[in-house]
């Protein structure tokens, strides 16, 4: 699914009606129509709904939206900020569409001071928030910035209409420093603009955010972002095994990581790659942590590799025997997970890398070693294909700069990066970003908050190269999905346990559950966020 911007979403709807004929006031009652559908689904004991209305288009789909709450038999309150006579187009339609005759009650607010004289409106199971969409440009003013501040006071939750009023289309940021109306859910339409993917648009994490088709073709849907939403790579897992199929079908993963007192980092990877569905995993770890992480899982395959007194991989392990021996048969190279940076675990790092051509990801302190070797990294990155999986930290090191600088500018600097090393590259974080070599960036929306512990980079490592054996011809698609199923994994477990309890191997009890999740909904609804707790079961 791609994302596009304002002005992108714009061309959009015109060639909806011009090219493909379909009439803009189809577009608002089929936006209406969704509107009016989330809002009962999401809010399904909201009786009295109160639904606030700008002038513009976003309006109209509120108004369209009251009349069909109206006519289903919810007590419907409707507020239009400023005349009816300023209203044009569709949303002149919808207004006498809706008055004419009247559904539910409906009072015209012209100035600030009169919002007071309507406060019994704000004692409402659900407000609809229809002020400002995506043609908004900061700063809110005049009767919308009245509106947000005559809402607050309300205790109701709150249905943004393809945005909270306030927040810009194309902002990339997580926060925004502006006048925002809060929401509780949002609705917008045909694909996600930039605020969908990258911002913190509700409350809190898990609660939904959904794009709902209104009918443009896909051939209006045009976009020079180079943007995508992640979760769109969920469907190459979803295509059924053949039933003749054998172990040797789905690849073999080689984890190369450990050392004394990191011993279950490699042991999570190894893990993650099994339950993502890759044929066999080995783990290559130093002799004196081989027991721990056999314990792991019996499934997990294990390989003894020399090591230092300090308990570290020793680059003995270069020997061109053993490292045939080593590499014999593997699809894909996980490398990092607890490693260590000694000087001969540094050699030995390096040297794998060198004399293999198997595609690669690359975690933790792999990519600490190669942050101080820049010229191998684009080495290493010809003719193969190359993943490297760095929280801010890592990636400030890899491109020589600071964290902050890296979160000020994240898809930029993920971008940029991947393209001038020739890597995908994962930039973890709250909405993780996948970056091509091509250029392409994709947006993850899954994940939150009890994600911030030790050992989840190692499960998502795992992942990574587990859906990388089992996709070698589609890479890029193979780490989105692993990307945006690491996150909803981790978000089921959230949602049945704890966000503060959650475990980095939690998400791996729940990985199943996030295979068989679909992210359509019934009304064709696509779920950027918060599905989970607003459907009841993983299938719906």
């Amino acid at each position: 699914m791609h994302v596009l911007s304002a002005a992108e979403m714009q061309a959009c709807d015109r060639a909806t009606s011009e090219r493909f004929r379909v009439p803009s006031i189809d577009l608002m009652r089929a936006a209406g129509a969704a509107v009016a559908a989330m809002a009962r689904e999401t809010f399904p004991h909201a009786r009295r709904i109160t639904v606030v209305c700008g002038r513009g288009n976003n309006g109209g789909d509120g108004m369209m939206a009251a009349r069909l709450l109206a006519a289903a038999g919810l007590e419907v309150t409707t507020i239009l900020l400023g005349s009816p006579t300023d209203l044009k187009g569709d949303a002149a339609v919808a207004w006498q569409e809706l008055a004419s005759p009247q559904h539910g009650l409906i009072h015209v607010v012209n100035a600030a001071e009169e919002l007071a004289r309507r406060n019994d409106a704000l004692a409402a199971d659900l407000i609809v928030d229809a002020v400002l969409g995506t043609g908004f440009k900061p700063p809110m003013k005049g009767l919308a910035l009245a509106a947000l501040e005559w809402v607050k006071p309300s205790q109701a939750p709150i249905l943004a209409v393809d945005l909270p009023s306030g927040w810009p289309a194309d902002e990339l940021a997580a926060t925004v420093d502006t006048q925002v109306v809060p929401a509780d859910a949002v609705v917008t339409f045909t694909v996600p603009k930039p605020a969908h993917v990258f911002g913190q648009l509700t409350r809190r994490w898990n609660q939904p955010i959904v794009v709902a088709p209104i009918g443009s073709p896909e051939g209006a849907i045009v976009s020079a972002l180079g943007i995508d939403w992640a979760g769109s790579a969920h469907a190459l897992t979803e295509t059924p095994r053949a039933a003749g199929a054998h172990k040797g079908n789905f690849g073999h993963v080689l984890v190369v990581g450990g050392s004394v007192g990191k011993s279950g980092a490699p042991g999570m990877a190894g893990l993650a790659a099994i339950r993502a569905g890759a044929g066999l995993v080995t783990a290559a770890v130093p002799a004196p942590v081989l027991p721990m992480v056999a314990a792991v899982a019996p499934e997990l395959m294990t390989h003894s590799l020399l090591a230092t007194p300090a308990g570290r991989i020793s680059a003995e392990n270069l020997a061109p025997e053993l490292l045939a021996e080593l590499t014999k048969g593997m699809t894909v190279l996980a490398i990092g997970p607890g490693l260590g940076q000694s000087p001969e675990t540094t050699k030995f790092t390096t040297g794998l890398l060198s004399n293999t051509k198997i595609p690669a990801v690359i975690d933790a302190d792999a990519l600490n070693i190669l942050a101080a070797k820049p010229v191998l990294l684009s080495k290493l990155a010809k003719g193969r294909t190359l993943v490297l999986t760095p929280h801010p930290g890592e990636m400030a090191r890899l491109a020589g700069t600071t964290t902050t600088e890296v979160q000020a500018n994240r898809l930029e600097m993920a971008r940029g990066f991947a393209r001038r090393v020739g890597v995908t590259l994962v930039l973890k974080g709250a909405r993780t970003i996948v970056a091509h070599p091509d250029g392409r960036v994709a947006v993850n929306t899954s994940g939150n908050p009890g994600m911030a512990k030790g050992g989840s980079g190692d499960v998502l490592t795992g992942l990574v190269a587990g859906l990388l054996a089992q996709s070698p011809d589609e890479p890029a698609r193979a780490v989105e999905a692993a990307v945006y199923l690491h996150g909803l994994a981790a978000d089921f477990a959230a949602h049945n346990d704890d966000e503060h309890t959650l475990l980095a191997t939690d998400t791996l009890r729940h990985l199943s559950q996030a295979f068989r999740f679909r992210s359509g909904g019934r009304n064709g609804y696509v779920w950027l966020q918060g599905g989970l707790a607003c459907r009841s079961s993983p299938r719906d």
